[in-house]
């Protein structure tokens, strides 16, 4: 059992060879970083995925500074992300019918005026394709071994024998000293997790569509208005368009090659928590303009959404999930990660940075405690991530309300309040480094029996100050709807 920690890379062959078997169902960045993570730590890897290939479509998400520190471990990956990162992005802010409240400004400046330093930002937004071939590439050259088109659809575990184990749609099972369940929303492992999570409609949907930028070709007012930034020396460069309006919030994505745009507002009755569920259109044009009151959306917006390439823009339903303390099966061979075990709010900035941060922890902790205490290493895993993750499910309440109800009278003097909160006990965390520094705490109060919230032996991981309280969402949606300031519930949560 090793639990040094000096933050020196160390690539794959670093680690001997453990003897932990790992099975992981699911290719998302969580069950893809596992599987990184877990061969770099030593561990024999092979995945479960229920497609015949991994999807590396789709549009962008916030990818925060925690979830990449583990990249210094991986050189290739380290340069290729820096290669596909958008340093040179610019940010402006209109309101929800057009008016320019916050001039374009380099991220990086915008984040100097939160008193962040430049050089390490919060994080930055990712083009979701871009990542997963980078993740792609590497899992390919590493060799793990993905067997698709096998969907899970139960889990189970023998502790008699230390094993987990999956049972496929065709009737397969797949064993392994370690189960993890990666494969997202209603994953079939929380059933035997202690049921399935209660999933409660937040009346709301994500509308979102990338395409070719030549598309924009068709309509020169919609290409001008949405063009990159120009800079004074003429160089053209990337720049997001964030738009907020009561109730509802959009931001749009310029780059030299692709164009995104994302609105969140009221579902209908064709939204579905399916990334393969389409709109068209005039659906979408329709419903944005439902529930602002008389002040509609800007045409301009309007027009760039009828732009869109038929079958390219996605109508997912958004739902609430409580947080779940119970992520791991007793015996400890099958876990959940990812959104298996915690969903988000879009407004977090925090879905993929989180599934990211918890393959790091886990297979830290198998590293750390070896093949003969796989159960210590799972629990002791859940401990030290769930007030962690619970803490930034809450922090999507309070950008949402922070977003839909803007300030606007504040804004000029404060651009901060037409962005989402990024904290610094997020984005500066290094869930590797935590792990090792902490392993041998939380293992000794899970011996003792101290309950979790009553547990201040552990540095926090969380807002310092902050005293964990079970909550739910029945605490935050009344709030929300009333148009009333979240409670974070105490401690810093800057």
């Amino acid at each position: 059992m090793t639990r040094s920690y000096d933050g020196t890379p160390k690539p794959v062959g670093s680690y001997p060879d453990n003897g932990i078997n790992v099975l992981i169902v699911g290719t998302g960045l969580a069950g893809l970083t596992a599987a990184l993570e877990c061969v770099r730590k030593g561990c024999r890897v092979q995945v479960l995925e229920r497609y015949d290939d991994i999807n590396t479509a789709g549009d962008m998400y916030f990818m925060g500074l925690s979830a990449t520190k583990f990249f210094k471990h991986w050189p290739e990956m380290a340069e290729q992300y820096k290669k596909i990162s958008m340093a040179n992005m610019w940010i402006e802010t209109y309101t929800h019918d057009g008016k320019l409240m916050v001039p374009p400004q380099l991220a990086r400046d915008r984040l100097r005026d939160e008193d962040v330093d430049p050089s390490m930002p919060p994080g930055v937004f990712q083009l979701r394709p871009l990542v997963y071939r980078m993740y792609v590439d590497q899992i390919k050259k590493l060799g793990v071994p993905i067997h698709f088109g096998n969907r899970v659809v139960d889990y189970y575990e023998n502790e008699s024998k230390g094993v987990g184990g999956v049972i496929t749609d065709k009737g397969k099972k797949f064993e392994a000293d370690i189960v993890i369940a990666a494969d997202g929303i209603g994953s079939k492992s929380q059933r035997l997790l202690g049921g399935q999570v209660r999933a409660v409609s937040t009346e709301r949907a994500m509308w979102r569509a990338a395409f070719p930028v030549s598309y924009l070709n068709k309509n020169p007012e919609v290409k001008e208005f949405f063009r990159m930034h120009e800079t004074e020396d003429g160089r053209r460069e990337p720049i997001i368009r964030t738009w907020l309006g009561p109730g509802t919030y959009a931001l749009t994505l310029t780059r030299h090659d692709v164009m995104i745009w994302v609105v969140n507002c009221q579902s209908n009755e064709n939204s579905q928590e399916e990334w393969s569920n389409k709109a068209n259109s005039e659906e979408v044009v329709e419903i944005i303009n439902r529930h602002v009151g008389e002040v509609k959306w800007a045409p301009i917006f309007k027009e760039l959404i009828r732009l869109t390439p038929a079958d390219c823009i996605i109508n997912f339903k958004l739902f609430w999930r409580d947080p779940q303390p119970k992520w791991a099966s007793p015996g400890g061979r099958v876990v959940n990660i990812g959104d298996a075990a915690h969903t988000f709010l879009p407004a977090s900035s925090n879905g993929a940075t989180q599934a990211i941060e918890d393959a790091v922890s886990l297979a830290s902790c198998l590293q750390i405690a070896g093949r003969d205490n796989i159960r210590e290493a799972v629990h002791a895993h859940v401990r030290m991530r769930f007030i962690r993750t619970a803490c930034a499910q809450r922090l999507g309440f309070y950008n949402a309300h922070r977003l839909q109800e803007t300030q606007w009278g504040k804004v000029k003097n404060e651009p901060k309040l037409a962005q989402p909160k990024l904290p610094r006990w997020v984005w500066e965390h290094d869930p590797e480094e935590y792990t090792y520094r902490v392993y041998d705490r939380i293992v000794q109060s899970m011996r003792q029996g101290v309950p979790l919230e009553e547990d201040d032996s552990i540095p926090p991981n969380y807002p310092p100050g902050y005293k964990y309280k079970p909550w739910s969402l029945a605490d935050a949606v009344p709030t929300m709807g009333r148009g009333e300031n979240i409670d974070l519930g105490g401690g810093n949560w800057d």
